[in-house]
């Protein structure tokens, strides 16, 4: 039985909008900048793959940390804009302050004032686009968040890939020039208000303590964090990537290209497939994505150069698949009151996860070289699928959708 109005008919709410385009213009800084790190580290300041992954493993620690603690104080507040308004504002900063790098701990401190930031707004911004929509809409919604996310990313990679071109070697302008557009984000900010739902219902509204919040989440919430956090073990940083495709040949220009056909896949795909999620369940569209990135990782431990043109987009295909499905899954299961909380646990834990999986990838590059790194991601992704099958919740009204 089909839903009577179709998810499509309802225009998006206008702050969904705005934090789309909030997304974009911050998304086209940091695209200039990070696939431009890894070079930046191996070429410039001569790190070894395990900086690269303490780096990347402990930017997301922080990451994972703050969207913890953001969550719940929106939560407690009843305000979510003046978190995502500060997080973008050191996102900003950021930049400037990679290109002041002069050895790999400088870019370790640059990548985490700009994680902190990540770390304060993304779940104040998830939980203010849970706030706005209703749940039968919430793929649709951030698949919007990720089309425009992604756009922007493609369109800073492909800035950073003219500039290499232009200026070979010229990492340190490339990141000043990355703060003009998140100039333009904190300006955006300011043009957001809360949702409703968000804001105290009253003066003396009481709130839940932290205890009474973790205990009021329904037992669907945490068996559905048990595979998610699995996943993110073996989903270790992206950089790796970028890292492989350099160390298989390619140049500078090639590696950010590869990063841009990435983000175009993504983008292209990432809202459709937000809709179809609203419509058929969240979990069928994470078991196809996590098998797609198992192959892909398997893969790129042995794959010859020309294959990166087509591993690249695949990849994307992934992303497309999963982002919004995973976020929409626990938005849903959760109370507006709460509803910061529980995203930032969510995004805590994947956070803490990503970190152990970045370190050992590291290591094991470093010891055995990079396709035991990716043989490792591909190892843990089928693992994390097969908890998948066996805790998922396959009734249609279990799924993270309303029932028909």
């Amino acid at each position: 039985m089909q839903h009577s109005v179709d998810p499509q008919a309802k225009p998006l709410p206008a702050v969904v909008k705005r934090l789309g385009w909030v997304s974009f213009c911050t998304d086209v800084a940091s695209e200039m900048a990070y696939p431009v790190v890894p070079l930046f580290l191996a070429t410039v300041l001569g790190a070894p793959a395990l900086a690269l992954g303490v780096i990347e493993g402990v930017a997301e620690a922080v990451v994972s940390l703050m969207k913890g603690w953001s969550g719940w104080h929106s939560d407690r507040t009843g305000k979510r804009v003046p978190l995502i308004r500060l997080g973008y504002g050191l996102g900003a900063l950021s930049k400037p302050l990679l290109a002041l790098a002069f050895s790999w701990p400088m870019v370790f401190l640059a990548r985490g004032v700009d994680r902190l930031g990540k770390g304060l707004r993304v779940t104040a911004r998830d939980a203010l686009v849970a706030d706005a929509v209703d749940a039968r809409d919430a793929g649709r919604a951030y698949g919007f968040g990720r089309m425009m996310d992604t756009f922007g990313a493609m369109t800073g990679a492909f800035i950073a890939m003219g500039l290499l071109w232009l200026l070979p070697g010229g990492y340190r302008l490339i990141f000043l020039l990355a703060t003009v557009p998140g100039i333009v984000t904190i300006w955006l900010t300011f043009g957001l208000r809360e949702a409703r739902e968000s804001l105290p219902s009253g003066a003396g509204s009481p709130r839940p303590s932290l205890r009474q919040a973790l205990r009021a989440q329904p037992a669907a919430y945490w068996r559905t964090l048990i595979p998610l956090g699995l996943f993110a073990l073996a989903n270790s940083s992206d950089a790796f990537l970028l890292l492989r495709a350099r160390n298989l040949g390619m140049s500078d220009v090639q590696v950010v290209l590869a990063y841009a056909l990435f983000n175009l896949f993504y983008a292209v795909s990432a809202f459709p497939l937000g809709v179809l999620s609203d419509r058929v369940g969240r979990w069928p569209m994470l078991c196809c994505g996590w098998a797609l990135y198992a192959g892909v990782y398997f893969w790129m431990g042995q794959a010859s150069q020309s294959a990166l043109w087509w591993l690249f987009p695949i990849y994307g295909l992934y992303m497309g698949l999963t982002d919004g499905a995973s976020k929409a899954l626990i938005a849903v299961q959760t109370e507006p009151c709460t509803r910061g909380l529980a995203i930032g646990i969510f995004q805590m834990s994947v956070g803490l996860m990503t970190l152990c999986g970045s370190v050992l990838a590291g290591l094991l590059w470093d010891c055995f070289g990079p396709a035991s790194a990716f043989r490792l991601g591909g190892g843990m992704a089928l693992a994390a699928l097969a908890t998948l099958l066996v805790l998922a919740p396959w009734s249609p009204s279990r799924q993270g959708r309303p029932s028909p």
